[in-house]
């Protein structure tokens, strides 16, 4: 049991951080923050993926001088969680500037940051009208 934890540590890691990431998009008020946490979950994704694509003892996927005659499937690690990983951060990306234009709107309208105020003024703003 101790030593199928400790030899999966990367996973509980990947874990507690996603929980991190869980709690400060719940429970924080301040967009930007809440931001932040998506971000902290991504990582936390990221780091798992990474993880179940890497086997002690394997190279990577690269042809060499030293791996140049070998062809065999066993001698390498699988590249499709890498790949993943990298499709995964080139949106997160995207999606962390969409994010923080909207925020940068947001603050422009209400000057706040805050969610619950965000709220209360559009709510304010829809029985005006």
């Amino acid at each position: 049991m101790i030593h199928n934890i400790l030899h999966n540590y990367l996973f509980w890691v990947s874990m507690i951080i996603f929980v991190i990431g869980i709690f400060m998009l719940a429970l924080d008020r301040n967009l930007i923050k809440k931001i932040i946490g998506l971000n902290i979950m991504d990582t936390a994704a990221y780091l798992f993926l990474g993880s179940l694509g890497y086997i002690q003892g394997l190279s990577a996927p690269i042809f060499t001088g030293k791996t140049m005659g070998q062809t065999g499937s066993e001698l390498f690690i699988n590249p499709i969680p890498s790949a993943l990983v990298l499709t995964g951060i080139v949106v997160s990306v995207s999606v962390t500037a969409l994010l923080l234009a909207l925020t940068v709107r947001l603050y422009k309208k209400y000057n706040t940051l805050n969610l619950d105020e965000i709220i209360e003024a559009a709510g304010k703003e829809e029985d005006d009208d």
